[in-house]
This record gives C-alpha cells, structure tokens and sequence, in this order.
C-alpha cells in the first residue's frame, strides 16, 4: 500500500479499477483487491479529497474523466491539491469513436478541444465558477493502422479525415500542467495544445 507522503512526491491513479500501479496512490471508488483508498470522483456533498493544497505531483485518469457528471468540480479539486506545474495524463475515447458512445456508463464525450474548459482563459464570456486552470500541453492521438488500406497516408490525411469520418481516433492521450496562480478569463491568453498523431 502507497500511502501519502507530506514531504515526498506523491501521485494519483484516479478511477483505478482493476489497474494497480506501483508508486502510485491507487483511488477509486469501490474496494477492489490493492487499491490504496476508496474515493468517490462525483464527489457528493462537495467532499474533498484528503490531502492539503498543493501536495500532489502527478495525476492519472484513464477512461475516466468520460464517467463523471461534475468533470469541472473534479477539475477543480486536482488543481486544489496539484502543485504548481503537477501533470495530469488523461486518457479517454475520442468523442467521434464508437468507443464514446457504445458505454452506457459514459455521461459525456470529450474532443481535442474540450480539454481547455479546465483552463480559466476559455471562460472570457462568462463566469460559471469554475476556479482550477490546467494548461493543456499536448494531446496524442491514437489512431489504428489497420483502418487505413494504405500505410502511407499522412498525419496531415488523418486530420482531414478526422473533421468529416468517424472512429479514425480511436483514443487521446492528454498532457496537462496546473497553473498557479490561475490565469485571468482573458481569450488572449488560450495556447492551442500540440496536436500528434500515434499509430498503434
């Protein structure tokens, strides 16, 4: 069992499940075989989780973030607990895949761009009380060479292909980084992430 360290460098594998990572803080939110903490993402009644303000040095959310309702109270509460500059890795389906839509756990369907709602510049229009702010760095997109006749089809291809076809994406793989102090909700201020292409 990995336990908090108030001086060390701690990470969190939110949303666990049945993936036990050594040297890791294994959370979720049933009581699976070696998980280090029981926690619940939705966060019911503004529970927090159980660790001081910036104490945590990386985060991990695979197929996860598509189960919450409150993905921005959750957003929110990693950035409480983040140190400055901490990295969270989100993995998830890419909303035009059947993977995003085939789940009837899933609430929502995320997009490349539907990472910078946890950034505080994407709300210049209004405030709806959001208070983390993550910059998102790079997103990887997984795209699988068997659904492509020919091997030579560009990375410049794919990204056509993506704004008209489904399941060309099959998953993104997303690099954020807490910002603290958290930016103004001035537009000026979006840095578009690194878009790349992974064949697997």
């Amino acid at each position: 069992m990995v336990e908090f360290s108030p001086s060390g460098s701690n990470r969190l594998h939110l949303g666990c499940g049945r993936t036990i990572l050594d040297g890791w803080i294994n959370v979720d939110s049933f009581p699976l075989p070696g998980i280090d903490m029981i926690f619940d993402l939705e966060m019911p009644d503004k529970e927090t989780l159980p660790f001081p303000d910036e104490s945590v040095d990386e985060f991990l959310l695979s197929h996860v973030i598509e189960h919450i309702d409150n993905s921005l109270g959750l957003m929110q509460e990693l950035h409480r607990v983040a140190k400055p500059d901490a990295v969270a890795w989100i993995r998830a389906p890419h909303g035009a895949s059947d993977d995003a839509h085939e789940d009837p756990t899933h609430v929502r369907c995320y997009f490349p761009n539907s990472f910078g709602y946890f950034s505080q510049p994407y709300y210049w229009r209004a405030d709806y009380g959001y208070r983390g702010d993550w910059l998102t760095e790079v997103i990887t997109l997984r795209v699988q060479e068997a659904k492509f006749r020919s091997t030579s089809v560009s990375d410049e291809e794919i990204h056509r292909l993506m704004a008209r076809e489904r399941n060309i994406v099959s998953e993104m793989v997303v690099k954020m980084r807490a910002v603290k102090p958290i930016r103004l909700p001035e537009r000026s201020l979006q840095k578009p992430p690194t878009l790349t292409i992974e064949r697997v």
